[in-house]
């Protein structure tokens, strides 16, 4: 039984991961605003975050130097604050199956600005290298599907009565009266994606220089929080778009803010502790899965053929990178030191611009 706790927390994470798509969704579509939210999402997030950093890891912090603190700020404002702000929009453009698809091209787009930024290097010589190159380009194929092809559509059962508000909303509109606007929502989630992505390996080089991982994670929440308000006030001075309620609205909030940054953050933790990042980042394609059948069944939205094609792609382009990463990692393990492995290694240095 305990050789198949990770899986299990493997099939949990996805589930909460497509759970926060669809309540994200069902509030925008209930009236939230989408900046509101997210201030909302983050101070949630303290609640957990903070106590649990303060209490595990501020004896043994080092100090914060102005500029490590300086770098810091502007992580968590690129990388959460305003990727989380355009992924809103986009999701409001948009749907939670699509939010959840282009989720699967994070681990390519994070390996390609890697790449550009000279954290990591492509070896074009090699199979991994291939399979990698193949890998980008197959996300590339898939997110211009989503954005660019809708084809048939395809409904199944709905149980409106969850969700009647947006039940209603998606029957007043027809799946293809929103060409343009969803073109814009699919673009402004691989922007959010790109932030999000870019945040992941510009942390490296911070952490060395403040290794509290907790901490660390939890000041980013706090000040996204203080980042996440002054846009919100700054654009909704409306008082009745801030309030909560007993309704959508403050179940989303704190599913995301509580149980998304909580109970996620510890699971991945341990899952990676106890099988690899490898596995949990293949078991991506999960949240897709959930994330679709949930929407069509929970916030009766239509299934496209083109969503199904890109995120296939999506799919095959994280499976082609996540083996070519497993491939090269063997390699390296090994030394290179038979003469087949040697001409493996053989490696094109990629130059960053």
């Amino acid at each position: 039984m305990d050789n198949k706790k990770p899986y299990l927390a493997i099939i949990l994470i996805q589930s909460i991961y497509a759970g926060m798509f669809l309540v994200s969704k069902a509030a925008f579509d209930g009236g939230m605003n989408n900046f509101v939210f997210v201030f909302y999402r983050q101070a949630a997030a303290n609640v957990v975050l903070i106590p649990l950093a303060l209490f595990l890891e501020w004896k043994t912090a080092p100090p914060l130097s102005f500029v490590t603190f300086s770098k810091i700020f502007l992580l968590s404002f690129f990388g959460i604050t305003l990727s989380l702000d355009i992924n809103g929009i986009a999701l409001v453009y948009t749907s939670a199956t699509l939010a959840a698809a282009t989720t699967n091209c994070l681990p390519v787009i994070t390996f390609f600005l890697a790449v550009l930024l000279g954290v990591e290097t492509l070896r074009l010589k090699t199979s991994a290298g291939i399979a990698k190159l193949m890998g980008i380009l197959s996300c590339l194929a898939g997110a211009l599907t989503l954005a660019f092809f809708k084809g048939p559509h395809f409904k199944l059962f709905c149980l409106h009565h969850l969700f009647q508000h947006h039940h209603d909303q998606t029957l007043a509109t027809t799946p293809t009266s929103s060409g343009l606007t969803w073109i814009k929502g699919s673009f402004l989630m691989l922007l959010s994606n790109i932030l999000w992505g870019l945040w992941l390996v510009l942390q490296g080089p911070v952490l060395k220089t403040y290794p509290s991982k907790l901490l660390f994670t939890a000041l980013q929440c706090f000040l996204s929080t203080i980042q996440s308000f002054a846009i919100a006030i700054a654009l909704v001075r409306d008082p009745y778009e801030w309030r909560l309620g007993w309704n959508v609205r403050l179940v989303s909030v704190a599913y995301c803010g509580i149980v998304v940054t909580g109970v996620t953050y510890y699971l991945q933790a341990w899952v990676i502790e106890k099988k690899g990042p490898v596995l949990l980042a293949m078991s991506t394609p999960l949240n897709l899965i959930f994330t679709m059948l949930c929407s069509a069944f929970f916030l009766c939205q239509f299934i496209s053929l083109g969503s199904v094609v890109g995120g296939v792609l999506l799919i095959c382009g994280l499976y082609s990178v996540l083996w070519g990463k497993t491939k090269e990692q063997k390699l390296l393990n090994q030394n290179c030191s038979s003469a087949a492995v040697d001409k493996e290694c053989t490696e094109l240095p990629v130059v960053a611009p």
